[in-house]
């Protein structure tokens, strides 16, 4: 059986679905990907319109092995998201260069629907979602003008009754994501460049690294505390922990899980944690964690190490004490690896420590004067310092003098090592911005921060910032306080303009709220939401039976409006003409059967009443024309109307 050819209209329609779609990919392609697929389909509609043949297939074969190894020498693979979506949208570019038939349109219309879910790969936000909803509108509304047999002139129609279509499907939907079952992970792996754009704290740490980190406004988390907020200076969001320099370079090594023995000294401090994913298995809280949250490890430094990286939006309910002492009886052996230097690096370092060490015998004596030279002499606080050499520490403690915390941090540590005090670093973020309405603070890759801990004897590991001590205003003010003007930052980090301060926390108030009640919509929630309506123990069964009752339900609320729509609504005039002919005769006692063609209609009816025979066969023949031959003439359509209401039985 042949198939129908598609229409220029429909090609034209489907071709613009699909570049709807694919648009925001177009920033992340390689640029000649973008170029290829545009003129694909130009190709096609130029062929549309001039009604020229379709190109051969071994010429589109050509194009299919070109443009793959072309994307493999970009990507080194043809798998992963990236490579695959830059393969989908050449795929789907050929296919719309070689449609010619109905069916050809319909495998077209249920790739455009998978291209939306590639979107998502990408971004989860509240515009990429309006966005693709109007994708799926325009690309619904494409499906239904391939049903009809004439289409109407204009595609106002065809919006309308696709959305209708969604709108009756929104409670489904709605059901569907309330009640079907939700797993603790994804239903599928993601492909393993899913978070090469993700941004955030790393298991290194060298000059440069956080001050570049800095230049990104992200959100890192979000947190809503259950009690008073905190004051600025004690906003020190612990990360991981830093032990071991090599060159210019600190990293965490390996991990040492075990139970931390500390003692608080102040009310626990509770608040939820909304984490957003950043690839890394570790977790973030103020200083002191007092819990641990589930599916989570703590190390004996205190860092919160998650069973496996975040790879999606992570809320944990958590405690500190913004108090405490914790590492009086540390091991010998801890202490020994927190005094550990590179061998010979760094010599004027190391020899001004121990100087200091000859004039200072007691520990907080000798971190108060290097605390000192930080605060009097000429130190700067800024994101653009010089590059520095071979002895980094040497280079900024004596020559450049102008670094960020990153700096200072590592300065003060290899100091402390050099002097014979155990020292380590911690990065993390320091203080955040409150969000009035939400009430909720926001963390931002910006607020990322690096400061030291030392061990002191019948105390244990005390934090000591050296940054506050050349930068007060960095806790107490935040970042913009504390670089100069002319250190770039982000526009919304400076917050220069309140009236576009206030939009920003506006907009990301609707974002929380989106992330908290859709993206974050979890196994635990949806417990949580079927014992407030008396479903303490769901199970598989029980939401199977919970999703089928409810979808019934909706059935039977439903049908009989779409029904009654269908009945009393016709968007083709002559139908609707034909419809009331035949009406007028059904309420004389000469109904037609359901499935009487008109011809056939019309002669019965002259064979019952004659004298109808002349009006019946002039509407009927009228009616044939203008049903299905060409495209209905508005004065036939007039001629049509004219005859019905006429016509009396």
């Amino acid at each position: 059986m042949t198939q129908a050819t598609i229409s220029l209209r429909n090609t034209l329609w489907l071709t613009a679905a699909l570049a709807m779609v694919a648009a925001p990919h177009a920033v992340r392609l390689p640029w000649w990907v973008t170029m290829l697929a545009v003129v694909l389909a130009l190709w096609r509609v130029y062929v549309g319109r001039t009604r020229l043949d379709l190109p051969r297939k071994w010429l589109l074969l050509m194009v299919v092995v070109g443009a793959t190894a072309g994307i493999y020498l970009k990507y080194r693979t043809i798998f992963g998201r990236d490579a695959g979506v830059a393969l989908l949208i050449i795929m789907l570019a050929l296919k719309v260069l070689e449609t010619r038939t109905q069916r050809d349109a319909v495998l077209l219309i249920f790739l455009a629907y998978f291209l939306v879910i590639t979107n998502f790969l990408y971004s989860q936000t509240v515009p990429t979602a309006l966005y693709m909803l109007i994708c799926v509108w325009v690309i619904t509304a494409g499906m239904i003008g391939l049903n009809y047999m004439q289409p109407p002139r204009g595609y106002q129609n065809q919006l309308r009754t696709a959305g209708l279509l969604l709108a009756q499907s929104a409670p489904l939907m709605l059901v569907l994501f309330l009640f079907f079952p939700r797993v603790s992970g994804p239903l599928w792996g993601l492909p393993h460049d899913a978070y090469s754009g993700v941004t955030g704290l790393s298991d290194t740490m060298s000059p440069g690294s956080i001050a570049e980190l800095t230049l990104s406004d992200a959100v890192a988390f979000r947190v809503e505390f259950k009690s008073a907020v905190p004051q600025p200076q004690d906003l020190y969001w612990r990360g991981p922990v830093m032990w071991d320099l090599h060159g210019s370079t600190w990293n965490i090594g390996r991990y040492h899980f075990g139970e931390p023995h500390y003692r608080a000294l102040s009310e626990p401090l509770e608040y939820v944690v909304t984490l957003e994913p950043h690839n890394k298995p570790w977790l973030f809280a103020l200083d002191l964690p007092g819990k641990v949250p589930p599916r989570t490890k703590v190390t004996s430094d205190l860092q919160l190490v998650a069973n496996r990286p975040v790879t999606s939006r992570a809320r944990y309910d958590m405690t500190s004490h913004l108090e405490a002492r914790y590492g009086v009886d540390e091991h010998p052996l801890v202490l020994r690896r927190a005094l550990q230097l590179p061998s010979a690096s760094n010599p004027r370092t190391v020899a001004f420590a121990r100087k200091l060490r000859e004039k200072f015998a007691d520990d907080g004596r000798l971190m108060r004067e290097v605390l000192s030279m930080f605060r009097k002499e000429n130190f700067f606080y800024t994101l653009s310092p010089p590059l520095l050499g071979n002895h980094p520490v040497d280079d900024f403690l004596f020559e450049t003098r102008k670094g960020f915390c990153e700096h200072y941090a590592s300065a003060f540590a290899v100091l402390m090592r050099a002097a014979g005090i155990p020292a380590r670093i911690v990065t993390g973020y320091l203080g955040g911005e409150l969000n009035p309405l939400g009430n909720y603070m926001i963390v931002r890759q910006s607020d990322a921060h690096a400061w030291t801990e030392v061990w002191v004897r019948d105390q244990g590991w005390v934090r000591v910032d050296p940054t506050a001590a050349v930068s007060p205003e960095r806790v107490q003010s935040g970042i913009a306080a504390a670089v100069p003007r002319t250190d770039p930052l982000p526009l919304f980090v400076r917050g220069d303009y309140a009236w576009l301060r206030q939009v920003r926390l506006t907009w990301d108030s609707l974002a929380n709220t989106w992330n908290q009640w859709v993206l974050g919509y979890n196994q635990e929630r949806q417990h949580r939401l079927l014992s407030n309506v008396g479903i303490d123990d769901a199970t598989w069964r029980s939401l199977a039976i919970i999703l089928v009752g409810a979808t019934c339900l909706i059935l039977i609320v439903l049908s009989p409006l779409m029904l009654r729509k269908l009945r009393t609504t016709v968007s083709d005039p002559v139908k609707l003409a034909y419809l009331r002919f035949c009406g007028k005769l059904k309420r004389k006692g000469v109904p037609r059967d359901p499935a009487e063609g008109p011809t056939d209609y019309a002669a019965r009816l002259s064979r019952i009443r004659p004298d109808l025979a002349p009006a019946v066969a002039a509407i009927t023949r009228l009616y044939v024309t203008l049903r299905y031959g060409a495209d209905p003439d508005p004065a036939g359509i007039r001629e049509l109307q004219q005859q019905v209401r006429q016509f009396s039985a």
